[in-house]
Protein backbone atom coordinates (compact mmCIF):
# COMPACT_ATOMS: atom_id res chain seq x y z
CA UNK A 1 0.00 0.00 0.00
CA UNK A 2 2.67 2.31 0.94
CA UNK A 3 4.29 1.64 -2.89
CA UNK A 4 1.37 2.34 -4.55
CA UNK A 5 0.60 5.14 -2.09
CA UNK A 6 4.19 6.91 -3.67
CA UNK A 7 3.75 5.65 -6.75
CA UNK A 8 0.09 7.89 -7.11
CA UNK A 9 1.82 10.91 -5.39
CA UNK A 10 4.96 10.64 -7.54
CA UNK A 11 2.61 10.76 -10.59
CA UNK A 12 -0.41 13.02 -9.92
CA UNK A 13 1.31 15.28 -6.92
CA UNK A 14 3.97 17.78 -6.56
CA UNK A 15 3.44 17.51 -3.19
CA UNK A 16 6.55 14.20 -3.63
CA UNK A 17 8.88 16.80 -4.72
CA UNK A 18 8.53 19.22 -1.74
CA UNK A 19 8.46 16.25 0.57
CA UNK A 20 12.03 15.24 -0.67
CA UNK A 21 13.41 18.50 -0.49
CA UNK A 22 12.48 19.34 2.57
CA UNK A 23 13.93 15.77 4.46
CA UNK A 24 17.21 16.46 2.62
CA UNK A 25 16.95 20.22 4.12
CA UNK A 26 16.52 18.69 7.42
CA UNK A 27 18.90 16.41 7.81
CA UNK A 28 21.54 18.63 5.85
CA UNK A 29 20.61 21.48 8.80
CA UNK A 30 20.54 18.76 11.60
CA UNK A 31 24.42 18.03 10.51
CA UNK A 32 25.53 21.29 10.60
CA UNK A 33 23.78 22.60 13.73
CA UNK A 34 24.65 19.33 15.91
CA UNK A 35 21.24 18.06 16.39
CA UNK A 36 22.35 14.37 16.22
CA UNK A 37 25.22 15.33 18.78
CA UNK A 38 27.92 15.65 15.98
CA UNK A 39 28.86 19.27 17.23
CA UNK A 40 29.52 22.18 14.90
CA UNK A 41 31.74 21.10 12.27
CA UNK A 42 35.30 22.47 12.66
CA UNK A 43 35.07 24.76 9.48
CA UNK A 44 32.27 26.76 11.25
CA UNK A 45 34.38 27.91 14.23
CA UNK A 46 36.67 30.42 14.94
CA UNK A 47 40.19 29.00 16.19
CA UNK A 48 39.64 30.15 19.91
CA UNK A 49 36.62 27.92 20.29
CA UNK A 50 38.78 25.35 18.01
CA UNK A 51 41.53 25.10 20.52
CA UNK A 52 39.70 25.44 23.91
CA UNK A 53 37.30 22.32 22.94
CA UNK A 54 40.41 20.19 21.76
CA UNK A 55 40.71 18.90 25.17
CA UNK A 56 44.53 17.46 25.84
CA UNK A 57 45.06 14.30 27.89
CA UNK A 58 46.97 15.90 31.02
CA UNK A 59 50.36 13.41 31.55
CA UNK A 60 51.19 11.90 34.71
CA UNK A 61 53.89 14.62 35.93
CA UNK A 62 57.04 12.59 38.03
CA UNK A 63 59.54 14.15 39.80
CA UNK A 64 62.90 13.57 38.95
CA UNK A 65 65.99 14.37 41.33
CA UNK A 66 68.96 16.09 39.36
CA UNK A 67 72.35 15.63 41.00
CA UNK A 68 74.06 17.62 38.90
CA UNK A 69 74.27 21.82 38.68
CA UNK A 70 76.87 23.91 36.79
CA UNK A 71 77.55 27.90 37.49
CA UNK A 72 79.65 30.47 36.04
CA UNK A 73 80.80 32.15 38.59
CA UNK A 74 82.31 35.35 36.78
CA UNK A 75 81.65 35.51 33.14
CA UNK A 76 82.94 38.70 32.26
CA UNK A 77 86.07 37.39 32.70
CA UNK A 78 86.11 34.47 30.63
CA UNK A 79 87.58 34.35 26.87
CA UNK A 80 88.56 31.91 24.86
CA UNK A 81 92.64 32.89 25.63
CA UNK A 82 91.79 33.38 29.55
CA UNK A 83 90.11 30.57 30.10
CA UNK A 84 86.53 30.22 32.40
CA UNK A 85 86.08 28.89 35.63
CA UNK A 86 83.45 26.62 36.28
CA UNK A 87 81.34 25.74 39.57
CA UNK A 88 79.90 22.38 39.91
CA UNK A 89 77.14 21.97 42.57
CA UNK A 90 76.66 17.98 42.81
CA UNK A 91 74.62 15.72 45.21
CA UNK A 92 77.26 12.94 44.70
CA UNK A 93 80.88 12.61 43.35
CA UNK A 94 81.29 13.53 39.99
CA UNK A 95 83.37 14.03 37.28
CA UNK A 96 83.73 17.49 34.75
CA UNK A 97 84.86 16.94 31.32
CA UNK A 98 85.38 20.16 29.14
CA UNK A 99 85.94 20.16 25.31
CA UNK A 100 86.95 22.91 23.46
CA UNK A 101 85.57 23.33 19.95
CA UNK A 102 83.06 20.19 19.79
CA UNK A 103 81.19 19.70 16.36
CA UNK A 104 77.82 21.12 16.58
CA UNK A 105 76.26 18.55 14.14
CA UNK A 106 78.55 15.34 16.08
CA UNK A 107 77.31 16.34 19.80
CA UNK A 108 73.21 16.31 18.35
CA UNK A 109 74.17 13.05 16.95
CA UNK A 110 75.74 11.63 20.12
CA UNK A 111 72.23 12.97 21.76
CA UNK A 112 70.81 10.86 19.00
CA UNK A 113 72.70 7.92 19.96
CA UNK A 114 71.88 8.24 23.50
CA UNK A 115 68.65 7.48 22.59
CA UNK A 116 68.81 4.65 20.54
CA UNK A 117 72.19 3.16 20.32
CA UNK A 118 73.89 3.44 23.55
CA UNK A 119 74.10 4.71 26.81
CA UNK A 120 76.44 8.10 27.00
CA UNK A 121 77.00 7.61 31.33
CA UNK A 122 80.73 8.59 31.12
CA UNK A 123 83.10 10.78 29.05
CA UNK A 124 84.53 8.20 27.09
CA UNK A 125 81.24 7.03 25.89
CA UNK A 126 80.90 10.63 24.95
CA UNK A 127 83.41 10.60 23.01
CA UNK A 128 83.18 7.84 20.94
CA UNK A 129 79.73 9.20 19.97
CA UNK A 130 81.36 12.13 19.26
CA UNK A 131 84.21 10.21 16.56
CA UNK A 132 86.50 12.75 18.74
CA UNK A 133 85.39 15.83 16.96
CA UNK A 134 86.99 17.97 19.32
CA UNK A 135 90.11 20.47 19.51
CA UNK A 136 91.00 19.96 22.93
CA UNK A 137 89.82 17.77 25.95
CA UNK A 138 90.30 18.71 29.22
CA UNK A 139 89.46 16.27 32.36
CA UNK A 140 89.90 17.22 35.67
CA UNK A 141 91.44 14.01 37.36
CA UNK A 142 90.45 14.34 40.80
CA UNK A 143 86.49 13.59 41.32
CA UNK A 144 84.44 16.54 42.57
CA UNK A 145 82.69 15.89 46.19
CA UNK A 146 79.17 16.17 46.70
CA UNK A 147 78.20 19.37 47.57
CA UNK A 148 81.62 20.93 47.08
CA UNK A 149 81.05 24.02 45.44
CA UNK A 150 84.95 24.54 44.71
CA UNK A 151 85.65 26.16 41.45
CA UNK A 152 87.31 24.50 38.15
CA UNK A 153 89.47 26.19 35.81
CA UNK A 154 89.18 25.58 32.14
CA UNK A 155 91.25 26.92 29.73
CA UNK A 156 92.49 25.73 26.06
CA UNK A 157 96.38 25.22 26.12
CA UNK A 158 98.81 27.88 24.22
CA UNK A 159 100.00 25.60 21.94
CA UNK A 160 96.27 25.25 20.67
CA UNK A 161 96.55 28.65 18.71
CA UNK A 162 92.83 28.84 18.89
CA UNK A 163 91.54 32.72 19.22
CA UNK A 164 88.28 32.59 17.79
CA UNK A 165 85.69 29.92 16.26
CA UNK A 166 84.83 31.88 12.67
CA UNK A 167 81.86 33.24 12.16
CA UNK A 168 78.41 32.97 12.73
CA UNK A 169 76.47 30.04 12.26
CA UNK A 170 79.34 28.36 13.19
CA UNK A 171 80.18 24.51 13.06
CA UNK A 172 81.71 24.33 16.50
CA UNK A 173 80.50 25.03 19.79
CA UNK A 174 82.82 27.13 22.29
CA UNK A 175 82.79 24.93 24.70
CA UNK A 176 80.48 21.73 25.79
CA UNK A 177 80.91 20.60 29.86
CA UNK A 178 80.10 16.89 30.72
CA UNK A 179 79.03 16.40 34.21
CA UNK A 180 78.89 12.24 35.19
CA UNK A 181 78.71 10.25 38.13
CA UNK A 182 81.93 8.85 39.59
CA UNK A 183 80.66 5.96 41.26
CA UNK A 184 78.72 2.93 38.96
CA UNK A 185 76.30 2.34 42.13
CA UNK A 186 74.96 6.26 41.62
CA UNK A 187 74.04 5.49 38.11
CA UNK A 188 71.60 2.98 39.47
CA UNK A 189 69.54 5.09 41.58
CA UNK A 190 69.72 8.06 39.46
CA UNK A 191 67.64 8.57 36.75
CA UNK A 192 69.70 11.62 35.20
CA UNK A 193 73.08 9.75 34.60
CA UNK A 194 75.00 12.62 32.92
CA UNK A 195 74.46 16.71 32.29
CA UNK A 196 76.04 18.35 28.93
CA UNK A 197 75.83 21.80 29.13
CA UNK A 198 76.76 23.70 25.82
CA UNK A 199 78.91 26.87 26.52
CA UNK A 200 79.78 30.33 24.69
CA UNK A 201 83.15 31.69 25.14
CA UNK A 202 83.89 35.22 24.04
CA UNK A 203 86.45 35.03 21.43
CA UNK A 204 88.42 37.50 18.68
CA UNK A 205 85.23 37.14 16.47
CA UNK A 206 82.12 37.16 18.28
CA UNK A 207 81.99 38.94 21.58
CA UNK A 208 78.97 37.98 23.08
CA UNK A 209 79.51 37.89 27.24
CA UNK A 210 79.93 34.55 28.78
CA UNK A 211 76.79 32.29 29.31
CA UNK A 212 75.18 28.77 29.71
CA UNK A 213 73.56 28.21 25.99
CA UNK A 214 71.76 24.73 26.53
CA UNK A 215 71.20 22.68 28.67
CA UNK A 216 70.74 18.63 28.52
CA UNK A 217 69.91 15.97 30.90
CA UNK A 218 70.99 12.57 29.59
CA UNK A 219 67.98 9.59 31.23
CA UNK A 220 69.27 6.09 32.50
CA UNK A 221 65.98 4.95 29.83
CA UNK A 222 67.46 6.65 27.20
CA UNK A 223 66.15 10.04 26.82
CA UNK A 224 67.46 13.58 26.51
CA UNK A 225 65.66 16.88 27.64
CA UNK A 226 66.58 20.53 27.19
CA UNK A 227 66.48 21.88 30.93
CA UNK A 228 64.72 24.86 30.37
CA UNK A 229 64.25 28.44 32.45
CA UNK A 230 60.67 29.17 33.80
CA UNK A 231 59.14 33.05 33.40
CA UNK A 232 58.53 33.78 36.59
CA UNK A 233 58.56 37.29 38.78
CA UNK A 234 61.48 38.27 41.72
CA UNK A 235 61.16 39.89 45.01
CA UNK A 236 63.37 42.47 43.65
CA UNK A 237 64.79 43.96 40.60
CA UNK A 238 68.13 42.75 39.24
CA UNK A 239 70.78 44.50 40.02
CA UNK A 240 73.22 45.58 37.90
CA UNK A 241 77.27 44.82 38.46
CA UNK A 242 79.91 47.40 38.25
CA UNK A 243 81.47 46.45 35.46
CA UNK A 244 77.95 45.68 33.34
CA UNK A 245 77.64 48.53 31.12
CA UNK A 246 73.52 50.09 30.67
CA UNK A 247 73.67 48.94 26.97
CA UNK A 248 75.54 45.38 27.75
CA UNK A 249 72.28 43.53 27.75
CA UNK A 250 70.05 45.13 25.01
CA UNK A 251 73.47 44.39 22.62
CA UNK A 252 73.26 40.99 23.94
CA UNK A 253 70.26 40.35 23.63
CA UNK A 254 70.75 41.16 19.68
CA UNK A 255 73.60 39.43 19.27
CA UNK A 256 71.66 35.78 20.12
CA UNK A 257 68.85 36.71 17.80
CA UNK A 258 71.08 37.13 15.03
CA UNK A 259 73.00 34.12 15.76
CA UNK A 260 69.95 32.83 16.39
CA UNK A 261 70.74 31.52 19.81
CA UNK A 262 68.50 33.89 21.51
CA UNK A 263 66.32 31.97 24.21
CA UNK A 264 62.50 32.04 24.98
CA UNK A 265 62.03 35.56 27.17
CA UNK A 266 59.22 37.02 28.90
CA UNK A 267 57.92 40.41 26.47
CA UNK A 268 57.19 42.33 29.72
CA UNK A 269 59.16 42.57 32.63
CA UNK A 270 56.68 41.34 35.49
CA UNK A 271 56.33 43.56 38.78
CA UNK A 272 58.68 42.51 41.08
CA UNK A 273 56.28 40.46 43.65
CA UNK A 274 56.14 36.52 43.93
CA UNK A 275 52.72 36.36 45.02
CA UNK A 276 49.90 35.53 42.53
CA UNK A 277 49.22 37.61 39.68
CA UNK A 278 45.26 36.50 39.64
CA UNK A 279 44.28 37.10 43.40
CA UNK A 280 47.82 38.92 44.77
CA UNK A 281 47.53 37.39 47.66
CA UNK A 282 48.77 33.39 47.60
CA UNK A 283 52.20 32.91 46.84
CA UNK A 284 53.17 31.48 43.61
CA UNK A 285 53.51 27.61 43.29
CA UNK A 286 52.25 26.30 39.93
CA UNK A 287 54.22 26.15 36.66
CA UNK A 288 51.89 26.27 33.25
CA UNK A 289 53.28 24.11 30.45
CA UNK A 290 54.03 24.85 27.37
CA UNK A 291 54.56 28.70 28.40
CA UNK A 292 56.36 28.09 31.36
CA UNK A 293 55.24 30.82 33.40
CA UNK A 294 54.78 30.37 37.14
CA UNK A 295 52.14 33.01 38.13
CA UNK A 296 49.34 31.34 39.63
CA UNK A 297 48.93 29.76 43.14
CA UNK A 298 47.45 26.44 44.79
CA UNK A 299 43.76 28.78 44.90
CA UNK A 300 43.61 29.89 41.63
CA UNK A 301 44.66 27.18 39.05
CA UNK A 302 41.52 25.18 38.77
CA UNK A 303 40.52 28.08 37.58
CA UNK A 304 42.27 28.84 34.69
CA UNK A 305 42.58 26.78 30.87
CA UNK A 306 44.51 29.81 30.01
CA UNK A 307 47.65 31.35 31.24
CA UNK A 308 46.66 34.64 32.53
CA UNK A 309 49.93 36.14 30.71
CA UNK A 310 50.23 35.14 27.63
CA UNK A 311 46.54 33.46 26.91
CA UNK A 312 48.23 30.47 25.34
CA UNK A 313 45.85 27.43 26.67
CA UNK A 314 47.46 25.15 29.00
CA UNK A 315 48.22 21.33 28.28
CA UNK A 316 50.03 20.80 32.04
CA UNK A 317 50.95 22.22 34.95
CA UNK A 318 52.78 21.11 38.02
CA UNK A 319 53.64 22.45 41.33
CA UNK A 320 56.91 23.44 42.39
CA UNK A 321 56.45 22.17 46.09
CA UNK A 322 53.62 19.82 47.61
CA UNK A 323 51.35 21.59 50.34
CA UNK A 324 53.50 19.35 52.88
CA UNK A 325 56.43 21.38 52.03
CA UNK A 326 54.95 24.43 52.02
CA UNK A 327 53.38 24.05 55.58
CA UNK A 328 57.02 22.63 56.78
CA UNK A 329 58.86 25.44 55.31
CA UNK A 330 56.45 27.75 56.87
CA UNK A 331 56.60 26.20 60.21
CA UNK A 332 60.57 26.76 59.57
CA UNK A 333 60.11 30.10 59.08
CA UNK A 334 57.70 31.23 62.12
Amino acid sequence: MAAVFLVTLYEYSPLFYIALVSVCFLVTSALVLGWFGLGVPVILRNSEETESSTRVLKKQMRQVKNPFGLEIPNPAAASVTRGVTLTPDCLEDCVLTCYWGCNVQKLHEALQKHVYCFRIKTPQALEDALYNEYLYKQQHLQSIKKNDKAEKYCQLPEDAQVVDFGPVPRARYPLVALLTLADEEDREIYDIIAMVAVIHIPDESYRLSCRILYQYLLLAQGQYHDLKQLFMSANSPASSSSDTFPGESSTDTGLLEKAGLAGDEPELQEENSKDCVVCQNGPVNWVLLPCRHTCLCDGCIKYFQQCPMCRQFVQESFPLCSKKEQDEDGSTHV
